[in-house]
């Protein structure tokens, strides 16, 4: 499986994500599934909606999680974004085919909770932030084992 971005919409998600820094940015993209690939048509930024109840409501999904309370080290899309998204999907001809979110001063891998919260039709974009730069970009998937592998992002040019 691969994910194609072109260049403004990776660096719309690294601008999103230097720009939370040092909190956690999150957001969606839209595009077109065709076989095996994902086109991403648009990003849509949104803001990290994490507070006490989004970690009340996920400690509930994952009693055993070590969730912080801060935006710094999680994030949460409020689900009238995610309606709002799929209405404007719906309306476009395409469908979420992804959630962006960075990693502040980490690793862009998934972290055990990425993992528990993760659903197996999107694509999981993660964008390490090291001193507010944005230094690495990966995208996961989930297998049918709920174990993320490694998707491989292309560039595309937007006028092909």
């Amino acid at each position: 499986m691969t994910i194609e971005l072109s260049r403004e919409h990776l660096q719309a998600i690294c601008s999103h994500a230097e720009s939370a820094y040092p909190q956690e940015s999150c957001g969606l993209v839209l595009g077109l599934v065709r076989g095996d690939s994902k086109t991403v048509v648009e990003v849509l930024p949104t803001e990290n909606a994490w507070d006490e109840e989004a970690m009340q409501a996920f400690q509930a999904i994952e009693p055993l999680a070590k969730l912080g309370e801060t935006k710094r080290g999680n994030y949460a899309i409020a689900p009238a974004d995610m309606l709002k998204a799929h209405k404007v999907a719906r309306d476009r001809k395409l469908v979420i085919v992804g959630i962006y979110h960075s990693h502040p001063d980490c690793a862009a891998i998934p972290s055990e909770f990425d993992r528990q919260v993760a659903w197996c039709e999107y694509s999981y974009i993660i964008v390490s932030v090291c001193s507010g730069k944005a230094v690495e970009v990966n995208s996961w998937r989930l297998d049918d084992e709920r174990e993320f592998q490694s998707e491989e992002i292309e560039n595309y040019s937007k006028n092909r």
